[in-house]
């Protein structure tokens, strides 16, 4: 055999191995990457601004390179995608047809079914997302917030990370698993989560009786992505029933429907050592219910409204949730007292004066003796505008003669495009018997209203 020939097999085996060598490690570095994670190897934080709209976290995220509004929604297991508009080019990739089935009394709606979809949020990324789109906006978010919303998302970010959410001042801290170490925390509680088809369920303690104080133990669902404080199933135990004093009400929309239910009070809720007086509570019946009872445990949901009371570290990866009191703990809890529903209703435009000051070349201000001399012309800017969208029966708005489809012109004397959602939630929620003026636009006619909030419960 020629020397030529055994230097030929030992480069041959050489190069064998440092084959198999590379494609070793990069088969343990495709896999290290699998979902979601941090694109600088060398980074393990990640701080993410949020806006707060009606207790709902409202993030930044870039789909196939398009910017878009999602909320962090702890209480899904799926991302989805639900407002798309003509403008909004995404690129969908890898797409089929599919049905999805959720809250609410209809049936389930049409969906298409994307792999393979690029997501990022600063320095985390993942080039492999499946997205479930829904084909119409049946949850109206963008209606509700004011501001519009192309989706949700939860588990698939959520579970990656140990996740750190400081509502009151409006960030998110995403953590690598691996590398985080919690800090010793004296007011701060963990709490161990079930995970039951990628949603997170927790222990917590009700008082329903406003005679006794018996504490009856429930397992509720995370959910960030619900606004109110707590939602019970009727009958789910049998201490779980609607109080003698309620009131229906509208609790939001589902992907299979409206979701209706009897808003009430109990005396008190209890997460470990953290006792939280007077929620509001939603009871909802097994018609609205009957496919979150699939997990027969379940008892209900524990929203934002509870959560943003807290900063709240979710960890999938750990199966905890940690929780930290702050300054918004022992605020009382509002809800909508005029009845009214109303909902975003895109822009209009409005014409504005503009006062200009009178300048002279020298772009010093004209003086004349008594004085100063302005110019006043007129601007046309596009403004938010606001619809009623449901008027609850024999609710205050309802009372006085507001009606579905009526357009919000102003609010005690301010002009409704100079509003958010935000504000408009924060006047109808914010005491009993406060005076409420109004008045909308009904087939072309101006009408004025006036009535005062009603604490029901």
């Amino acid at each position: 055999m020629s020397k030529i020939f055994l230097l030929y097999l030992f480069f041959l085996k050489k190069t064998l191995i440092l084959f198999l060598i590379l494609f070793f490690n990069f088969s343990l570095s495709t896999k290290a990457q699998k979902g979601f994670h941090f694109l600088d190897k060398s980074k393990n934080h990640q701080r993410v601004n949020f806006e707060l709209i009606n207790n709902l976290i409202v993030i930044p995220l870039k789909i196939n390179g398009k910017k878009l509004s999602f909320i962090l929604d702890s209480g899904v297991s799926k991302t989805i995608l639900f407002n798309i508009t003509k403008n909004d080019s995404i690129g969908l990739k890898n797409v089929k047809k599919v049905q999805l089935q959720g809250l609410g009394k209809g049936e389930s709606v049409d969906a298409l079914l994307s792999y393979k979809n690029s997501i990022s949020l600063k320095n985390i990324v993942n080039s492999n997302e499946t997205i479930y789109v829904i084909l119409q906006d049946h949850f109206d978010l963008s209606g509700k917030m004011g501001k519009t919303i192309h989706g949700i998302i939860g588990y698939n970010i959520l579970s990656h990370f140990i996740v750190k959410v400081n509502y009151k001042f409006k960030k998110i801290d995403f953590y690598n698993p691996d590398t985080y170490t919690y800090k010793k925390c004296r007011k701060c509680e963990v709490f161990p989560i079930q995970m039951y088809r990628r949603k997170p369920y927790i222990q917590a303690e009700v008082q329903l009786d406003t005679i006794g104080s018996e504490l009856t133990f429930v397992k509720l669902l995370v959910d960030s992505g619900g606004s109110d404080a707590i939602w019970l199933f009727e009958n789910t135990k049998k201490e779980i029933k609607t109080p003698k004093r309620f009131f229906n009400d509208i609790l939001g929309e589902g992907l299979s429907g409206a979701i209706y239910g009897n808003r009430s009070r109990i005396p008190k809720i209890k997460l470990g050592a953290f006792e939280i007086q007077n929620p509001t509570v939603s009871f909802l019946d097994s018609v609205s219910t009957k496919n979150a009872r699939s997990f027969q445990e379940r008892n209900g949901s524990i929203g934002a409204g509870i959560l943003r009371r807290f900063k709240v570290w979710f960890d999938y990866p750990n199966k905890k949730i940690m929780l930290k009191r702050n300054s918004w703990f022992s605020k009382g809890f509002n809800y909508n007292m005029t009845g009214l529903d109303v909902v975003y209703n895109g822009k209009q435009l409005v014409k504005e004066q503009v006062a200009v000051s009178n300048f002279d070349g020298y772009q010093r201000q004209s003086e004349k003796k008594n004085a100063i001399s302005f110019i006043t012309s007129f601007a046309y800017k596009f403004k938010s505008s606001y619809r009623i969208k449901n008027v609850i029966k024999n609710s205050p708005g309802d009372k006085v003669g507001l009606k579905k489809d009526d357009i919000i012109l102003k609010i005690n004397d301010k002009p409704a495009h100079e509003l958010t959602m935000n504000d408009i939630i924060l006047k109808f929620q914010e005491r009993d018997q406060k005076k409420i003026k109004i008045i909308v636009s009904r087939n072309g006619k101006k009408l004025q209203y006036e009535f005062r909030l009603e604490k029901k419960v």
